[in-house]
């Protein structure tokens, strides 16, 4: 999640109103990106048997699924790294996710990927709308979605070594598509409030790269999770 490291702007006036806009629509473009290099990656290897052989086939499969993850943690930083770098480390979680991804042609139907994509992009869009034009103030949300979070990220990690029930999986992705909506709605609020022309082109797109990577993760874990229920039904 994206940390509130510098001071917002008063908005209301024509030249934050356009570059609000600009801001917003860089950021969605940025996570956009992300989720077609996803797809492509991920239908290029599930193309190739070989390929996914040489990546998933063995215990490497546990690097490749948890390289994303160690990135965002140690490699993706806002406050010290570049736009640049920020650029890359983005692009190296969205190659990494769709190698991931690969093996989902294998589990899973085409079309139950397809329904469960475009009910992902519908919720997305109507929570990033909710949380640009609510009032409310989402904040508060904040530790308790980060929080949720890392107890998600636990339960996920340690049901790849404990078989978990039917019944408790459906619950733990229930449970992650409402977090991941909650952070969606809050991320866009965060991102118009933190907006300052003032700030500068370099500081507004760290951060614009850092908005990027916490909503691409959210559609990605809303997708994920989302697919998982429809195959259980």
């Amino acid at each position: 999640m994206q940390r509130d490291q510098y001071s917002s702007a008063p908005s209301g006036t024509p030249e934050v109103d356009a570059g609000l806009r600009n801001h917003m629509l860089s950021v969605y473009n940025r996570m956009t990106s992300g989720i077609l290099i996803t797809a492509i990656v991920a239908w290029m290897v599930s193309s190739s048997p070989e390929l996914m052989m040489l990546l998933l086939g063995g215990p490497q499969m546990y690097l490749v699924m948890f390289a994303p993850m160690l990135i965002v943690m140690f490699g993706f930083n806002p406050a010290s790294m570049s736009s640049n770098k920020l650029k890359f480390a983005f692009i190296g979680v969205s190659v990494l996710y769709g190698l991931s991804f690969s093996a989902l042609a294998l589990v899973y139907a085409g079309a139950d990927i397809a329904r469960a994509f475009f009910i992902t992009s519908a919720m997305f869009a109507s929570l990033s709308i909710y949380g640009y034009t609510t009032k409310r103030d989402l904040e508060p949300m904040k530790k308790f979605l980060f929080m949720a979070v890392i107890g998600i990220v636990i339960m996920s990690v340690t049901g790849i070594f404990i078989q978990y029930s039917s019944s408790m999986q459906m619950i733990i992705s229930a449970a992650s598509v409402f977090i991941f909506a909650g952070i969606t709605a809050w991320q866009t609020q965060n991102t118009k409030r933190m907006y300052n022309p003032a700030h500068g082109d370099e500081i507004n797109s760290r951060m614009a790269w850092s908005a990027a990577l916490t909503l691409y993760i959210s559609f990605v874990a809303m997708f994920m999770n989302i697919l998982r229920l429809m195959s259980s039904r």
